[in-house]
């Protein structure tokens, strides 16, 4: 009787002991599984773009299939969340769209076409620098120039932003050569880019995560307003579908443009609409709300590692020395900023313990 109590005890604690460590690691899995949902979307629009489809019509299709991937999300988990929406709360929807969604898009779409999906990919996490520089002009961050923390976060964006300016002027010798036999037709494709093409697509690139970093800030505002991240995203896709659609029959009038076949020109936007737009962003809230988004953006360097792995044996991209020296200053910056942030948030929580009497 005694061993069947003893017997049912040790299971009882190890299932316990499973439950705690699979609530431990979820959120490792949630950002793991998105930077590579990430790094697949970044993959499959260089594959599309370099196969001759218009950015513009991309980024319109993507949106479009974003729309409704959102709303059918935002339908299932937000219902209860839903309150009614102010003018206000369409308006920066609105500006959403159109800095977040069709600047943002389109620019990074035209960078990838001047320069690599690692480069892309690289860039995108100047992202969490220019937040912080925005919040700071903006008056949302404070700063003390003096202390340890401030100059952490001052480093590392100008360590940042100086990977960044690596990869826009120098290339470099070639450290691993195209991996892959069956990609000529995307070095070919590749080979008549320029230097100025390079530095073209990189400036892009960089005013792409610049509009990225404007959206964050006018969503961090909105959010705290309407407390429901699908809706909101959901609104911002619309407006960029629409703004998309007017600006790109200006730009291009073929109608052969919008065509889509049962290949890479339909994946691509299905691919970046649900399950970037849509699924990528449902695990992003799930991670914030479980660890903050400090934790999340920590993971955004497993995505640039996972696209140049794929990028040599898939796109036959091959790895400069100027590639890898600004990937890793922009991540050794980015990790400064995020220790800054952590470091901030733990002394703010001291702060706020209550003082024994």
């Amino acid at each position: 009787m005694d061993q069947e109590i003893g017997d049912e005890f040790r299971i009882g604690i190890m299932n316990i002991k499973k439950e705690t460590i699979v609530e431990d690691l979820q959120p490792y899995m949630l950002c793991i599984l998105s930077n590579i949902l990430f790094a697949g979307y970044t993959i499959v629009s260089k594959v599309c773009l370099d196969g001759g489809m218009s950015r513009y019509v991309l980024a319109v299709y993507a949106h479009a299939f974003g729309t409704m991937a959102t709303a059918l999300l935002a339908l299932l988990l937000e219902r209860k969340q839903a309150t009614k929406i102010s003018l206000q709360i369409l308006r920066n929807a609105f500006f959403n769209g159109l800095v977040g969604g069709v600047l943002a898009r389109t620019l990074y779409f035209a960078g990838l076409e001047y320069t690599s999906a690692t480069v892309g990919s690289a860039m995108s996490n100047l992202i969490p620098p220019i937040t912080f520089v925005l919040a700071v002009l903006c008056r949302m961050e404070k700063i003390e120039i003096g202390s340890r923390i401030a100059q952490a976060k001052i480093w590392g964006t100008c360590i940042s932003f100086g990977g960044a300016t690596l990869i826009t002027l120098y290339k470099g010798a070639v450290l691993i050569a195209p991996l892959s036999t069956h990609s000529h037709h995307i070095q070919a494709a590749a080979k008549h880019l320029t230097y100025i093409d390079w530095i073209k697509g990189s400036i892009m690139l960089f005013v792409s995560s610049l509009s990225t970093a404007f959206f964050y800030i006018l969503q961090a505002v909105t959010v705290k307003k309407y407390p429901a991240p699908l809706t909101l995203t959901s609104l911002m896709c619309l407006f960029a579908t629409l703004l998309g659609a007017i600006f790109t029959a200006i730009i291009d009038r073929e109608a052969s443009s919008w065509r889509l076949s049962w290949d890479i020109t339909l994946l691509a936007p299905l691919y970046s609409g649900i399950l970037v737009f849509g699924v990528t962003i449902y695990l992003q809230t799930l991670a914030v709300r479980m660890k903050g988004p400090v934790f999340i953006t920590a993971f955004g360097p497993l995505s640039t590692l996972i696209v140049a792995i794929v990028g040599l044996f898939i796109l036959g991209e091959a790895l400069h020395l100027g590639d890898v020296i600004g990937a890793v200053l922009i991540v050794g910056g980015l990790y400064a900023v995020l220790w800054g942030k952590e470091k901030e948030k733990q002394k703010k929580l001291l702060l706020d313990l209550p003082t024994a009497s």
